[in-house]
Protein backbone atom coordinates (compact mmCIF):
# COMPACT_ATOMS: atom_id res chain seq x y z
CA UNK A 1 0.00 0.00 0.00
CA UNK A 2 2.84 2.39 0.55
CA UNK A 3 4.80 1.63 -2.10
CA UNK A 4 1.20 2.52 -4.47
CA UNK A 5 1.12 5.97 -2.27
CA UNK A 6 4.98 6.14 -3.36
CA UNK A 7 4.34 5.31 -6.91
CA UNK A 8 1.01 7.73 -7.26
CA UNK A 9 3.31 10.91 -5.60
CA UNK A 10 6.35 10.34 -7.90
CA UNK A 11 3.89 10.06 -11.09
CA UNK A 12 2.14 13.15 -9.90
CA UNK A 13 5.49 14.92 -9.62
CA UNK A 14 6.48 14.35 -12.94
CA UNK A 15 3.38 14.24 -14.56
CA UNK A 16 2.70 18.21 -13.20
CA UNK A 17 5.76 19.93 -15.08
CA UNK A 18 5.08 18.08 -18.11
CA UNK A 19 1.53 19.09 -18.04
CA UNK A 20 2.44 22.84 -17.69
CA UNK A 21 4.77 22.44 -20.10
CA UNK A 22 2.06 21.11 -22.95
CA UNK A 23 0.12 24.35 -21.55
CA UNK A 24 2.94 26.42 -22.62
CA UNK A 25 3.87 24.80 -25.81
CA UNK A 26 0.41 24.58 -27.09
CA UNK A 27 -0.37 27.90 -25.60
CA UNK A 28 -1.97 28.66 -29.65
CA UNK A 29 -4.91 26.00 -28.83
CA UNK A 30 -5.38 26.56 -24.63
CA UNK A 31 -5.67 30.27 -24.62
CA UNK A 32 -8.42 30.44 -26.97
CA UNK A 33 -10.15 27.50 -25.61
CA UNK A 34 -9.79 28.75 -21.70
CA UNK A 35 -10.78 32.25 -22.94
CA UNK A 36 -13.50 31.34 -24.84
CA UNK A 37 -15.11 29.25 -22.20
CA UNK A 38 -15.18 31.80 -19.71
CA UNK A 39 -17.27 34.23 -22.53
CA UNK A 40 -19.35 31.40 -23.24
CA UNK A 41 -20.06 31.16 -19.10
CA UNK A 42 -21.03 34.18 -19.13
CA UNK A 43 -23.81 33.90 -21.76
CA UNK A 44 -25.00 30.51 -20.70
CA UNK A 45 -27.35 31.86 -18.58
CA UNK A 46 -29.36 34.42 -21.67
CA UNK A 47 -29.23 31.16 -23.23
CA UNK A 48 -30.84 29.07 -20.79
CA UNK A 49 -33.39 31.68 -20.28
CA UNK A 50 -34.06 31.84 -24.38
CA UNK A 51 -34.56 28.02 -23.93
CA UNK A 52 -37.18 28.11 -21.50
CA UNK A 53 -39.21 30.75 -23.06
CA UNK A 54 -39.21 27.69 -25.89
CA UNK A 55 -36.60 29.59 -28.13
CA UNK A 56 -35.21 27.09 -30.82
CA UNK A 57 -31.84 25.91 -29.81
CA UNK A 58 -29.47 27.69 -33.17
CA UNK A 59 -31.68 30.61 -33.14
CA UNK A 60 -30.50 30.91 -29.33
CA UNK A 61 -26.71 30.74 -30.41
CA UNK A 62 -27.23 32.94 -33.18
CA UNK A 63 -28.76 35.72 -30.93
CA UNK A 64 -25.62 35.67 -28.35
CA UNK A 65 -23.46 35.42 -31.15
CA UNK A 66 -25.00 39.17 -32.35
CA UNK A 67 -24.70 40.13 -28.57
CA UNK A 68 -21.07 39.44 -29.03
CA UNK A 69 -20.67 40.95 -32.16
CA UNK A 70 -22.19 43.85 -30.81
CA UNK A 71 -19.71 43.86 -28.14
CA UNK A 72 -16.42 43.68 -30.70
CA UNK A 73 -18.27 46.25 -32.85
CA UNK A 74 -18.53 48.61 -30.28
CA UNK A 75 -14.99 48.28 -29.21
CA UNK A 76 -13.79 48.14 -32.78
CA UNK A 77 -15.43 52.07 -33.06
CA UNK A 78 -14.16 53.30 -29.83
CA UNK A 79 -10.40 51.73 -31.10
CA UNK A 80 -11.47 53.98 -34.69
CA UNK A 81 -12.48 56.89 -32.34
CA UNK A 82 -9.37 57.16 -30.20
CA UNK A 83 -7.05 56.26 -33.61
CA UNK A 84 -9.06 59.63 -35.06
CA UNK A 85 -8.11 61.64 -32.08
CA UNK A 86 -4.77 61.03 -32.15
CA UNK A 87 -4.19 61.46 -35.94
CA UNK A 88 -6.31 64.57 -36.27
CA UNK A 89 -4.16 66.33 -33.54
CA UNK A 90 -1.92 68.97 -34.11
CA UNK A 91 1.84 68.41 -34.64
CA UNK A 92 2.37 70.98 -31.51
CA UNK A 93 2.10 68.21 -29.17
CA UNK A 94 4.53 65.92 -31.24
CA UNK A 95 7.09 68.86 -31.72
CA UNK A 96 7.10 69.44 -27.47
CA UNK A 97 7.08 65.99 -26.90
CA UNK A 98 9.98 65.49 -29.11
CA UNK A 99 11.95 68.63 -27.18
CA UNK A 100 11.23 66.83 -23.86
CA UNK A 101 12.00 63.40 -24.71
CA UNK A 102 15.20 64.73 -26.39
CA UNK A 103 16.27 66.39 -23.16
CA UNK A 104 15.19 63.54 -20.75
CA UNK A 105 17.36 60.98 -23.07
CA UNK A 106 20.11 63.43 -23.68
CA UNK A 107 20.08 63.79 -19.53
CA UNK A 108 20.11 59.61 -19.28
CA UNK A 109 23.08 59.14 -21.32
CA UNK A 110 25.19 61.95 -20.06
CA UNK A 111 24.72 59.74 -16.65
CA UNK A 112 25.53 56.48 -18.23
CA UNK A 113 28.53 57.93 -20.45
CA UNK A 114 27.14 57.24 -23.53
CA UNK A 115 28.76 59.39 -26.52
CA UNK A 116 26.69 61.53 -28.36
CA UNK A 117 26.44 62.42 -31.82
CA UNK A 118 27.15 65.97 -32.85
CA UNK A 119 23.95 67.54 -35.40
CA UNK A 120 21.79 63.79 -34.78
CA UNK A 121 18.96 64.41 -32.49
CA UNK A 122 18.67 62.26 -29.51
CA UNK A 123 15.68 60.79 -29.99
CA UNK A 124 16.71 60.00 -33.79
CA UNK A 125 18.99 57.42 -32.64
CA UNK A 126 16.67 55.18 -31.77
CA UNK A 127 13.98 55.62 -33.96
CA UNK A 128 16.00 55.38 -37.33
CA UNK A 129 14.58 54.12 -40.05
CA UNK A 130 16.26 50.77 -39.41
CA UNK A 131 15.40 50.45 -36.03
CA UNK A 132 11.35 51.02 -37.25
CA UNK A 133 11.60 48.30 -40.52
CA UNK A 134 13.59 45.66 -37.69
CA UNK A 135 10.35 46.38 -35.49
CA UNK A 136 7.76 46.07 -38.41
CA UNK A 137 8.27 42.46 -38.73
CA UNK A 138 7.67 41.56 -35.70
CA UNK A 139 4.28 43.66 -35.42
CA UNK A 140 2.88 41.91 -38.65
CA UNK A 141 3.70 38.48 -36.60
CA UNK A 142 2.00 39.98 -33.66
CA UNK A 143 -1.02 41.09 -35.69
CA UNK A 144 -1.24 38.01 -37.58
CA UNK A 145 -1.57 35.67 -34.53
CA UNK A 146 -3.82 38.08 -32.64
CA UNK A 147 -6.20 37.61 -35.83
CA UNK A 148 -5.88 33.49 -35.49
CA UNK A 149 -6.45 33.70 -31.79
CA UNK A 150 -9.44 35.56 -32.60
CA UNK A 151 -10.60 33.32 -35.08
CA UNK A 152 -9.86 29.95 -33.08
CA UNK A 153 -11.76 31.50 -30.10
CA UNK A 154 -14.92 32.61 -31.90
CA UNK A 155 -14.95 28.75 -32.89
CA UNK A 156 -14.61 27.43 -29.62
CA UNK A 157 -17.00 29.86 -28.32
CA UNK A 158 -19.57 28.52 -30.89
CA UNK A 159 -18.53 24.85 -29.85
CA UNK A 160 -19.09 25.61 -25.72
CA UNK A 161 -22.68 27.76 -26.78
CA UNK A 162 -23.78 24.39 -28.43
CA UNK A 163 -22.73 22.32 -25.60
CA UNK A 164 -20.43 20.39 -28.41
CA UNK A 165 -17.86 21.08 -25.52
CA UNK A 166 -19.74 20.42 -22.29
CA UNK A 167 -17.99 21.74 -19.04
CA UNK A 168 -20.19 20.04 -16.73
CA UNK A 169 -19.99 16.70 -18.13
CA UNK A 170 -16.40 17.34 -18.61
CA UNK A 171 -16.15 17.34 -14.51
CA UNK A 172 -18.54 14.82 -13.95
CA UNK A 173 -16.12 12.66 -15.97
CA UNK A 174 -12.92 13.29 -15.04
CA UNK A 175 -12.64 14.90 -11.71
CA UNK A 176 -15.37 14.55 -9.54
CA UNK A 177 -17.49 11.38 -10.70
CA UNK A 178 -20.55 12.25 -8.92
CA UNK A 179 -23.37 13.90 -11.11
CA UNK A 180 -25.23 16.07 -8.24
CA UNK A 181 -21.54 16.86 -6.56
CA UNK A 182 -20.57 17.72 -10.55
CA UNK A 183 -23.52 19.81 -11.48
CA UNK A 184 -23.41 21.59 -7.86
CA UNK A 185 -19.59 22.54 -8.49
CA UNK A 186 -20.33 23.48 -12.21
CA UNK A 187 -23.20 26.22 -10.88
CA UNK A 188 -21.03 27.74 -8.34
CA UNK A 189 -18.07 27.95 -10.73
CA UNK A 190 -21.04 29.52 -13.18
CA UNK A 191 -21.66 31.97 -10.72
CA UNK A 192 -18.72 33.20 -9.27
CA UNK A 193 -16.91 33.43 -12.83
CA UNK A 194 -19.95 35.10 -14.04
CA UNK A 195 -19.94 37.72 -10.92
CA UNK A 196 -16.41 38.06 -11.28
CA UNK A 197 -16.65 39.10 -15.07
CA UNK A 198 -19.68 41.10 -14.31
CA UNK A 199 -17.67 43.41 -11.24
CA UNK A 200 -14.24 43.69 -13.19
CA UNK A 201 -16.13 44.17 -16.49
CA UNK A 202 -17.98 47.33 -14.79
CA UNK A 203 -15.38 48.14 -12.71
CA UNK A 204 -12.68 48.39 -15.64
CA UNK A 205 -15.43 50.62 -17.17
CA UNK A 206 -15.57 52.98 -14.62
CA UNK A 207 -12.26 53.57 -14.57
CA UNK A 208 -11.63 53.93 -18.18
CA UNK A 209 -14.27 56.78 -17.75
CA UNK A 210 -12.83 58.32 -14.70
CA UNK A 211 -9.35 58.29 -16.49
CA UNK A 212 -10.65 59.75 -19.56
CA UNK A 213 -12.16 62.73 -17.66
CA UNK A 214 -9.35 63.26 -15.44
CA UNK A 215 -7.20 63.58 -18.70
CA UNK A 216 -10.14 65.70 -20.39
CA UNK A 217 -10.77 68.28 -17.66
CA UNK A 218 -6.92 68.57 -17.35
CA UNK A 219 -6.58 68.78 -20.86
CA UNK A 220 -3.78 66.15 -21.25
CA UNK A 221 -4.33 65.25 -25.05
CA UNK A 222 -6.40 61.71 -26.41
CA UNK A 223 -8.51 61.52 -23.38
CA UNK A 224 -10.33 59.18 -25.44
CA UNK A 225 -7.56 56.62 -26.13
CA UNK A 226 -6.26 56.63 -22.15
CA UNK A 227 -9.83 55.65 -21.32
CA UNK A 228 -10.00 52.90 -23.21
CA UNK A 229 -6.28 51.90 -22.92
CA UNK A 230 -7.09 52.18 -18.59
CA UNK A 231 -10.26 50.31 -19.61
CA UNK A 232 -8.62 47.57 -21.48
CA UNK A 233 -5.31 47.28 -19.13
CA UNK A 234 -7.86 47.33 -15.82
CA UNK A 235 -8.35 43.50 -16.72
CA UNK A 236 -4.70 42.77 -15.43
CA UNK A 237 -5.13 42.15 -11.57
CA UNK A 238 -3.23 44.95 -9.81
CA UNK A 239 -0.50 45.23 -12.25
CA UNK A 240 -2.96 47.22 -14.69
CA UNK A 241 -3.53 49.90 -12.49
CA UNK A 242 0.17 50.59 -11.88
CA UNK A 243 0.67 50.67 -15.69
CA UNK A 244 -2.08 53.19 -16.01
CA UNK A 245 -0.36 55.63 -13.32
CA UNK A 246 3.01 55.11 -14.43
CA UNK A 247 2.34 55.50 -18.19
CA UNK A 248 -0.07 58.28 -18.07
CA UNK A 249 2.17 60.23 -15.79
CA UNK A 250 5.10 60.22 -17.83
CA UNK A 251 2.71 60.74 -20.56
CA UNK A 252 1.59 63.76 -18.85
CA UNK A 253 5.25 65.01 -17.81
CA UNK A 254 6.18 65.48 -21.75
CA UNK A 255 2.93 67.06 -21.95
CA UNK A 256 2.16 69.24 -19.02
CA UNK A 257 5.02 71.65 -17.61
CA UNK A 258 6.39 70.44 -14.01
CA UNK A 259 3.83 72.48 -11.33
CA UNK A 260 0.76 71.36 -9.41
CA UNK A 261 -1.36 70.81 -12.51
CA UNK A 262 0.90 67.94 -13.17
CA UNK A 263 0.94 66.69 -9.26
CA UNK A 264 -3.22 67.10 -9.26
CA UNK A 265 -3.45 65.38 -12.81
CA UNK A 266 -1.28 62.48 -11.29
CA UNK A 267 -3.50 62.31 -7.57
CA UNK A 268 -6.88 62.47 -9.79
CA UNK A 269 -5.77 59.13 -11.46
CA UNK A 270 -4.27 57.67 -8.49
CA UNK A 271 -7.53 58.19 -7.15
CA UNK A 272 -9.67 57.04 -9.27
CA UNK A 273 -7.54 53.63 -9.23
CA UNK A 274 -7.61 53.32 -5.93
CA UNK A 275 -11.08 54.32 -5.84
CA UNK A 276 -12.33 51.64 -7.98
CA UNK A 277 -9.91 48.63 -7.91
CA UNK A 278 -8.80 49.06 -3.95
CA UNK A 279 -12.30 49.67 -2.21
CA UNK A 280 -15.02 49.17 -4.66
CA UNK A 281 -14.05 46.05 -6.33
CA UNK A 282 -13.41 44.13 -3.23
CA UNK A 283 -16.81 45.41 -1.72
CA UNK A 284 -18.42 44.34 -5.13
CA UNK A 285 -17.08 41.03 -5.20
CA UNK A 286 -17.70 40.02 -2.00
CA UNK A 287 -15.89 38.11 1.26
CA UNK A 288 -16.90 34.68 -0.37
CA UNK A 289 -15.11 35.69 -3.42
CA UNK A 290 -11.89 37.00 -1.72
CA UNK A 291 -8.29 35.71 -3.01
CA UNK A 292 -5.54 35.65 -0.16
CA UNK A 293 -3.01 38.87 -2.67
CA UNK A 294 -0.22 36.32 -2.00
CA UNK A 295 -2.06 33.81 -4.62
CA UNK A 296 -3.12 36.52 -6.74
CA UNK A 297 0.61 37.62 -6.98
CA UNK A 298 1.99 34.35 -7.44
CA UNK A 299 -0.63 33.14 -10.14
CA UNK A 300 -0.20 36.15 -11.99
CA UNK A 301 3.47 35.75 -12.44
CA UNK A 302 2.69 32.15 -12.99
CA UNK A 303 0.05 32.38 -15.68
CA UNK A 304 2.25 35.44 -17.03
CA UNK A 305 5.07 33.13 -17.56
CA UNK A 306 3.36 30.56 -19.26
CA UNK A 307 0.96 32.45 -21.64
CA UNK A 308 2.16 36.26 -21.22
CA UNK A 309 -0.52 38.95 -21.86
CA UNK A 310 -3.70 36.94 -21.82
CA UNK A 311 -2.13 34.86 -18.66
CA UNK A 312 -2.04 37.57 -16.53
CA UNK A 313 -5.87 38.60 -17.58
CA UNK A 314 -7.01 34.71 -17.43
CA UNK A 315 -5.29 34.51 -13.82
CA UNK A 316 -8.10 35.12 -11.43
CA UNK A 317 -10.59 33.08 -13.06
CA UNK A 318 -8.37 30.34 -13.47
CA UNK A 319 -7.70 30.73 -10.24
CA UNK A 320 -11.35 30.86 -8.87
CA UNK A 321 -12.06 27.29 -11.19
CA UNK A 322 -9.29 25.42 -9.30
CA UNK A 323 -10.02 27.11 -5.60
CA UNK A 324 -13.60 25.50 -6.09
CA UNK A 325 -12.33 22.28 -7.53
CA UNK A 326 -10.26 22.13 -4.75
CA UNK A 327 -12.83 22.70 -2.39
CA UNK A 328 -14.35 19.44 -3.73
CA UNK A 329 -11.87 17.48 -2.02
CA UNK A 330 -10.86 16.86 1.56
CA UNK A 331 -7.36 16.62 0.95
CA UNK A 332 -7.29 19.52 -0.95
CA UNK A 333 -9.67 21.77 0.53
CA UNK A 334 -6.55 23.02 2.58
CA UNK A 335 -4.73 24.23 -0.61
CA UNK A 336 -8.17 26.17 -1.58
CA UNK A 337 -8.33 28.07 2.30
CA UNK A 338 -4.93 29.15 1.64
CA UNK A 339 -5.98 30.46 -1.90
CA UNK A 340 -8.82 32.45 -0.01
CA UNK A 341 -6.76 33.49 3.09
CA UNK A 342 -9.21 31.51 5.26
Amino acid sequence: MDKIKTTNYLLLIIVIPILFYLLKILSFIFIPLVFSMFIALLFLPILRNLRRRKVPKYLSIVLVLLLIVAGVWMGIELIKLSSKEILTSDSHFFDKAQLKINSLVGSLESFFGIQQVEGVKTINKYLNKDVILNNLSPTVSFISKFLTALLTTTFFVVLWLAESINVERLINRTLLKQKHTSIKTFRKIEKDLIKFIKVKFLVSFLTGIGTGLACYFFDVSFPIFWGLFAFIINFVQMVGSFITVILLSIFAFVELEISSILLFFIISITSVQILFGAILEPIFMGKSFSINIIAVLVMLMFWGFIWGVPGLIMAIPITVFIKIILEQFPRTKIISDILSGS
